[in-house]
């Protein structure tokens, strides 16, 4: 995670506010606000932050066929091994609304051709790798074990933009405290929050960056991708002079 900030303070006089417009060469700027302008003094920050997660989610196809010379033969060759995928699914925690099934019968010169295929989404990302090798293992090559597709769930993306923008806020609020205590003042409450820019992007590369030499062994190894989200952020907070009581 990367963050930085861009820092202004407006130190004011508790009367007779002229503006002004004095910036220092380390991205400090104090200026006072409009004269006709009733708020206090207040610094203003604006902090960045970037966060990244991984895929949660991933979609594995399951394919199994059949071509014998009557209909009964080939419907009831895939549908036990349709049913020895489902139970295998079943009994790795996956719901049945996790996994779709397609079969489609044609024929293929003297022959009925079924094929079936089965699309299991995994939340858990350890038991797919789990069912894939126990299907593997036991249907060998009367099944077609797909490579699995990976992806961010829609929660897990919103989860990943709270985030960047709570990081964001926080950092400005860190810079902001050093600040004031820099300006022999105390912070006080926010008194605006504004998110100026937010940048997504996907990244494809392997978890290890490719640089490894487990990445080199297995080159056929499906790499998970991994989504980043930025976010901008300007804050102003009131300040108080420290010398002043609390009432």
């Amino acid at each position: 995670m990367e963050n930085q900030s861009r820092v202004f303070a407006a130190i004011l006089p508790a009367a007779g506010r002229e503006s002004v417009d004095n910036e220092a060469e380390h991205g400090l700027e104090v200026r006072a606000a409009n004269r006709h302008s009733n708020r206090g003094r207040e610094v203003q920050v604006t902090g960045t932050a970037e966060v990244c997660c991984p895929a949660d989610r991933a979609a594995v196809r399951v394919s199994v066929g059949s071509s014998k010379e009557s209909v009964n033969e080939a419907t009831d060759s895939v549908s036990r091994r349709l049913e020895y995928i489902l139970q295998a699914v079943r009994q790795h925690g996956v719901s049945d609304k996790d996994a779709s099934v397609r079969r489609f019968l044609h024929r293929e010169a003297e022959q009925y051709r079924m094929d079936a295929e089965v699309v299991v989404t995994f939340s858990d990302l350890e038991k797919m790798e789990q069912v894939c090798r126990v299907l593997v293992e036991k249907l060998d090559k009367s099944v077609c074990v797909g490579t699995p597709q990976y992806y961010h769930s829609a929660e897990c993306l919103n989860r990943l933009r709270r985030r960047a923008c709570v990081s964001a806020v926080e950092n400005a609020q860190q810079k902001a405290c050093e600040v004031s205590q820099l300006l022999g003042q105390t912070l006080g409450p926010p008194l605006l929050i504004r998110e100026e820019e937010t940048k997504e992007w996907r990244s494809e590369d392997d978890e290890d960056g490719g640089g490894g030499q487990g990445a080199a062994a297995l080159p056929h190894l499906p790499c998970r991708p991994t989504f980043t989200a930025s976010s901008r952020v300007s804050v102003s907070f009131s300040l108080r002079d420290k010398s002043r009581k609390k009432l």
